[in-house]
Order: structure tokens, then C-alpha cells, then sequence
């Protein structure tokens, strides 16, 4: 059995879901009216970005809708499968009618082919992948491991993807705005204390810190110490950038804050974990990846 990843194209994927048909994914299109067509509730992206809309729009009136959208009917109305980022500039751009596709899916294939779009054509913000990944565990019963191979990306992925969850509600708000990056949020959520989180998570806002410089200090917080350390410029300036690149490799796998101590030929490699289950999901990750 082939393996399905998003590298197929979700074209592919959608032809693997007409059982019995021959027809292939630009038959069947219609001219939908707009006013009939309603979101998918399933939806993973909840936030669309406004100036991105109005250039797709601008780009529909030019040359229209170039690959349809899908739909399921329901109702005299039609639900949203794939495509709703068109719909909606096309919507914008005054349009009464847009090409669609309508078909018949499982309330789990229309959850697949939400995400798979979404990651596909158009990056979610970190908390939205996280909480699709996490819609397709509960609704599919699938583990990581099974995620990961529906989605064409390595388990590491998922499990640092779903961590992002942990992170308090505020915290996630400021991932999505772009205030801190995932490698920053990584570094919040290495913090054992509560408490000690929401310190980071202040410096980090008010001190524009590094994503290196707050592992730092996550690491300082657990071990008790408070004051805020200043930061050596010749010591990161000293560093080889080979070196820098790999500790981030290290930290984008696992997660947590990796030190290389040494060159290019030889040297040992310190990782950091902050409790016995962060022990655990590292020990997880170095043996099934």
C-alpha cells in the first residue's frame, strides 16, 4: 500500500475518496451561486488574513476562479469542503457564482481534506495546525504516528506542534499574532513553574529576547535563579554559525534546548529536559524517528 502524504497533491487525494468514479477532478464543475454557499463548520483556519484576501480578490476579478472549490450539498445549501479562502475572496470581488465541485464525504475525510488544504496551499498560524492536528487524533481515533503518516510529516512534528497547546490561552493569542514564535513558546513551556512561565513570558514581550536567549533563561528559572542575566555579545559573536544552525536543528526536532559544546570535528552534545515525562518524550523521539 502506497503511503499518502501531502506531497500528492490533495487533487489526488480527493479522486482516492470517489470510490467507483473514472472522472477526473476538473469533471462534475458547476457554477455555484454564492449566496447558497455556507462555511464548513470543521473549518481549521479560523482566522483569514484581510490584505492576503483582497489580493486573491483583486486576482479573481482579473482572471477569475481558476480550480474549483468543493462542496457537499446539504439541504438546498452547500457546505465548504476545500476552498474556502476563494470563496470568500470571491465573495469580496462581487461575484454571484464560483466554480464547485459537489460531492459526498464522511464527516472524517472532510476534516482530511480541510487540513490537508490548509497546510497545503496555505500555512496555518502554529495554534490552528496544532488544534487540526488534535481535531484529526479525536475524530479519526489516531495516535501521532498515524497523524504524522496521513500528513506527510515526521512524529517529532506533530508532538511539538501539539505541545503549542499547553501554552496558556494569552500565550497562544500572542503565537498567533506573531508577537512570540513557536521557538519562543517552546522555551515557555520548558519552564516548570507556572509562575516562572508567565515571567518568560513577560521578558520575552518587554526585552524582544531571542529564542536562544530564552532557553537560557527558562533553564536559569528552573534552577532557581531570578535575575535577569545580561547577555555576552562576544560570546554569541565567537561562535561558529555551523554550530548555531545545528543546536537549532536539535531544538526544532526535539523541542527543547540543545547544546553543542565543542567544533566541528569533535565536541558533546548536552540536552536539556526539565521533568521526567519531558525526559520521556525526548527518550521517544531519539529511538522512533
Amino acid at each position: 500500500m502506497s503511503k499518502r502524504a501531502l506531497g500528492k497533491g490533495l487533487d489526488s487525494l480527493i479522486q482516492q475518496y470517489d470510490e467507483g468514479s473514472e472522472s477526473t477532478f476538473d469533471e462534475g464543475v458547476s457554477d455555484i451561486q454564492i449566496k447558497l454557499i455556507i462555511p464548513n463548520p470543521d473549518q481549521p483556519r479560523k482566522t483569514f488574513d484581510k490584505e492576503a484576501l483582497k489580493e486573491l480578490a483583486d486576482s479573481i476579478k482579473e482572471q477569475g476562479v481558476i480550480q474549483p472549490i468543493i462542496l457537499e450539498e446539504s439541504g438546498g445549501r452547500y457546505i465548504i469542503i476545500a476552498g474556502e479562502r476563494r470563496f470568500r475572496a470571491s465573495r469580496l470581488a462581487g461575484l454571484d457564482t464560483i466554480p464547485g465541485l459537489v460531492r459526498k464525504y464522511t464527516r472524517e475525510q472532510k476534516l482530511e481534506i480541510a487540513l490537508i488544504e490548509n497546510i497545503q496551499r496555505e500555512d496555518l498560524n502554529s495554534i490552528e495546525e496544532a488544534k487540526a492536528y488534535l481535531s484529526l487524533m479525536n475524530n479519526l481515533d489516531l495516535n501521532q504516528e498515524a497523524v504524522a503518516k496521513k500528513v506527510g510529516k515526521n512524529r517529532s512534528t506533530i508532538a511539538n506542534s501539539l505541545r503549542l497547546l499547553k501554552l496558556p490561552e494569552d500565550m497562544q493569542e500572542s503565537l498567533i499574532k506573531g508577537d512570540i514564535s513557536a521557538g519562543h513558546a517552546r522555551a515557555i513551556l520548558s519552564a516548570l513553574n507556572p509562575s516562572d512561565m508567565r515571567i518568560l513570558f513577560s521578558r520575552i514581550l518587554s526585552n524582544g529576547l531571542s529564542v536562544r536567549e530564552s532557553e537560557q533563561q527558562a533553564g536559569d528559572l528552573n534552577n532557581g535563579v531570578r535575575k535577569v542575566p545580561s547577555v555576552s555579545s562576544k560570546t554569541e559573536s565567537s561562535r561558529d554559525p555551523e554550530i548555531s544552525r545545528i543546536e537549532q536543528k536539535f531544538l526544532d526536532v526535539l523541542g527543547t534546548k540543545v547544546t553543542v559544546k565543542g567544533g566541528l570535528k569533535k565536541g558533546k552534545i548536552e540536552i536539556d529536559y526539565y521533568s521526567l515525562d519531558d525526559l520521556e518524550r525526548i527518550y521517544d523521539l531519539l529511538v522512533n524517528e
